[in-house]
């Protein structure tokens, strides 16, 4: 048996800090936490560095502080961030904004982006994702790629554009927001022989034909079926 490190105590709370880029603190877990250490203090020390930057365990050690109790923790050289969401993926999964909160805070300037652009127009994360990078195929390597802090917007005024273009469609149907038809929409406004205002003019008279599909490939195959209704020249906007 071989000792690879050491718990410590300390009531000294200055000595550690919050690493740059970690999660807030969930204040609906933390009250949780308390009301359980007040019943039975359990000893799981918090993971620090060498810096005593919190790795892992800043809701316990926030519930410590809180309730003048000692801190117990161990010190493991050369973590930092991607060790934060290594480990806090095996608890509890990061969500996209958590992703989005701790790249903007390190200085990554498209996440910012991304964030204003999901709060202007109140699509969800993996159709904000997509509409920014101008990618309809519902790729998992970008979402990938976001979350692991590479997220690149594309062109910010053409994903506005088109994110408009997704919102007006609200007028004529409810599922919008739904991601398989947010990656239709975006296939169709990349055709070259898709006409947007044609498909507003035909929904006029077809809204009642816009339901709910399963996946993109269905909504396409309604959507042109709508977008060619009484036309002389029908239009394949399944390929492009």
């Amino acid at each position: 048996m071989k000792k690879v490190s050491q718990v410590m105590k300390t009531n000294d709370y200055s000595i550690f800090s919050i690493l740059k880029g970690n999660r807030s603190i969930n204040k609906a877990h933390l009250k949780r936490l308390k009301e359980s250490i007040e019943e039975e203090s359990l000893i799981v020390p918090i993971i620090v560095n060498e810096s005593h930057e919190i790795i892992d365990g800043q809701n316990r050690f926030n519930a410590w502080k809180d309730l003048n109790l000692p801190v117990y923790f161990i010190v493991v050289p050369g973590y930092g961030l991607s060790q934060v969401q290594r480990l806090n993926s095996n608890v509890r999964n990061w969500s996209m904004k958590d992703y989005a909160d701790c790249y903007e805070t390190i200085g990554k300037k498209d996440y910012a982006v991304y964030k204003k652009f999901k709060s202007e127009y109140g699509l969800g994360d993996y159709e904000s994702i997509a509409l920014l990078q101008n990618q309809d195929n519902g790729s998992g390597k970008n979402f990938e790629r976001f979350r692991n802090g590479k997220f690149k917007v594309c062109n910010y005024k053409k994903a506005c554009k088109n994110a408009e273009k997704v919102v007006a469609l609200s007028e004529f149907y409810d599922g919008y927001k739904r991601r398989s038809f947010v990656f239709s929409i975006l296939h169709l406004i990349n055709h070259k022989n898709f006409d947007f205002k044609q498909l507003l003019q035909k929904l006029k008279y077809q809204q009642s034909k816009l339901v709910d599909c399963t996946n993109k490939e269905q909504y396409l195959l309604l959507l042109q079926s709508i977008y060619n209704y009484k036309s002389t020249n029908k239009v394949n906007l399944i390929y492009n």
